[in-house]
């Protein structure tokens, strides 16, 4: 017999009460009612420290003190980015099965030598491209490392008027392979 207010373990009312985060509501399930009460204090104590993360390394503090360590953390982004790249529209790059190793390793290194191309284009084309081209300014103006990221004033000047410092209009990355994307014609091929 289970005790008086938690409902019965594997049915769906404490199926749902584990769902729904018991440790945040006093619920109360008897075969007559249903009740619940928010825990404040609980409740309280999670908004103290919501949007706080912690980021630990077990590299010593001289090889890596605490800015470092967090902006490793944020230089993941660029990983997550290639890998969005690879999935996405900007290479296209389908989900395909293989099972032989060789041919696994070949498709991984197709797909990286892919986006390494990509990411050289995108080098190259910087002064084109909505692309913050000065990195070493939009740094300076960040007051902390955990503070967001910065555009430079060149960029917010791109932006802005959509042309570089030139005078030449810029793009985004995307329209640019779109429109350097050959356009295959066959015989068979409408004209």
């Amino acid at each position: 017999m289970p005790a008086v207010g938690t409902p019965p373990a594997g049915t769906e009312a404490s199926e749902t009460a584990r769902r729904l985060g018991h440790w945040y509501f006093a619920i109360d399930i008897s075969d007559a009612a249903f009740s619940f009460a928010r825990k404040t204090a609980e409740i309280a104590a999670e908004a103290a420290i919501d949007g706080i993360y912690v980021v630990r390394t077990n590299l010593p503090a001289e090889i890596c003190d605490d800015a470092t360590t967090v902006r490793s953390y944020k230089s993941l982004a660029l990983v997550e980015r290639a890998f969005r790249c690879l999935k996405t529209v900007d290479l296209q790059v389908r989900p395909i099965y293989h099972w032989l190793a060789d041919r696994v390793r070949a498709h991984v290194l197709l797909c990286m030598l892919a986006y390494y191309l990509e990411w050289h284009m995108r080098q190259t084309l910087a002064p084109m491209l909505f692309e913050d081209a000065d990195k070493q300014a939009a740094k300076t103006l960040r007051t902390s490392v955990v503070a967001p990221a910065q555009r430079s004033p060149a960029a917010v000047q791109k932006q802005t008027t959509k042309s570089s410092p030139d005078g030449l209009p810029v793009h985004s990355f995307r329209l640019c392979s779109q429109i350097s994307q050959p356009s295959l014609k066959t015989p068979s091929s409408p004209r």
